[in-house]
């Protein structure tokens, strides 16, 4: 299979950042990416606050972070440029009632993912230019790596560009949070909202979970220590996927011995069968036609009930309880060294 699509990629020696720099931003939300794109931003030197509400936990998060905080309506009022970094499934809310009505024209209105603009469940003024900067990480990774001195890549995209230069406040923007250090590639927001969801469902957290448990039940199901399950099918996860993410399948393959390669080429097959690309495409199909989002938003509005099931269901999974066993005897695993600290973050 070959592909025809032209890959440019635009580095910090391609970018002015002084498209962001002389303009004054303002983070709404400070979960994950909040909390990475933020703290990036300022380091970068970029005019930041963060909106939230001014008395609630993240808010003294951010403050210890050496953040200024104010409410939403006015960060809003205040910024050149909104990036909203709250739940997909709150954005809706809050902009129909916390920042749509402070909204002027000439104003940048930004997002980490299409959802909500592909969706057509936010409809900003015709007069409000609409892009997107997405880190193909986490923000806990945005954040470790930018304090590496390497970046998380990012995508960006132009959604409605009244003001003509969009696209470069976007780069501009990328390359603050450091996806300059590691290359910044342009989208539409379709492409990013349809493939993201995808990615997330079908490989990288649903189809990987899943893997990872089903791995994990069947040696343990078979009588094996479910200690030496755990550090089969999920410890040396994170050390093949390096392997993988800095050389490709083939590199990895070149490491691994002959045995674990023929069983690699020969039994991967039989695990990951037509009939579950099949189920793959059925999945693609339903992110495609609004099911799976219609479905989401169905779930949120009425509870979160079977959310918070499965949850605790993936909670109590004994490879959770293994794993934390495990992991608390790792000499290298402490607070200070772990990328996601939820007391700070």
């Amino acid at each position: 299979m070959t592909t025809t699509h032209e890959l440019k990629v635009y580095m910090d020696k391609d970018i002015d950042r002084n498209f962001i720099l002389n303009k004054k931003v303002a983070v709404i939300g400070y979960g994950s990416q909040g909390y990475g794109q933020s703290t990036n931003l300022k380091d970068s030197g970029v005019n930041v606050v963060v909106g939230l509400r001014p008395d609630g936990p993240s808010a003294k998060k951010a403050e210890q972070e050496g953040l200024k905080v104010m409410s939403i309506e006015d960060a809003v009022k205040w910024a050149d440029l909104i990036q909203i970094l709250i739940p997909d499934e709150v954005q809706a809310k809050v902009y129909e009632t916390q920042i749509k009505p402070h909204l002027r024209p000439g104003q940048y209105l930004m997002f980490a993912h299409g959802f909500n603009i592909h969706y057509k469940r936010i409809v900003p003024p015709a007069d409000v230019n609409v892009l997107m900067v997405a880190p193909k990480g986490p923000g806990h990774t945005v954040r470790s790596e930018y304090k590496l001195g390497k970046g998380v890549p990012s995508l960006i995209a132009v959604y409605q560009d009244p003001s003509g230069d969009s696209k470069n406040v976007a780069l501009a923007y990328a390359a603050c949070i450091g996806a300059g250090r590691s290359g910044i590639y342009e989208t539409n927001f379709k492409e990013e909202t349809e493939t993201d969801l995808f990615g997330e469902q079908a490989v990288l957290c649903g189809g990987l979970s899943a893997l990872l448990k089903a791995g994990f039940e069947t040696l343990v199901e078979g009588g094996y220590s479910p200690y030496m399950a755990y550090f089969e099918c999920l410890h040396e996860m994170k050390l093949i996927v390096d392997l993988v993410n800095q050389g490709g399948i083939s590199d990895m393959r070149y490491s691994i011995s002959n045995t674990a390669e023929w069983g690699d080429m020969t039994i991967g097959p039989r695990i990951i069968t037509p009939a579950v690309k099949e189920e793959m495409k059925k999945v693609l199909k339903e992110i495609q036609d609004g099911t799976f989002a219609n479905e989401w938003m169905a779930e949120y509005n009425s509870g979160m009930k079977k959310f918070r099931q499965l949850e605790k269901e993936g909670e109590e999974h004994e490879i959770e309880r293994v794993g934390k066993e495990l992991r608390s005897k790792f000499t290298w695993n402490n607070a200070d060294s772990r990328i996601i600290n939820r007391d700070k973050n």
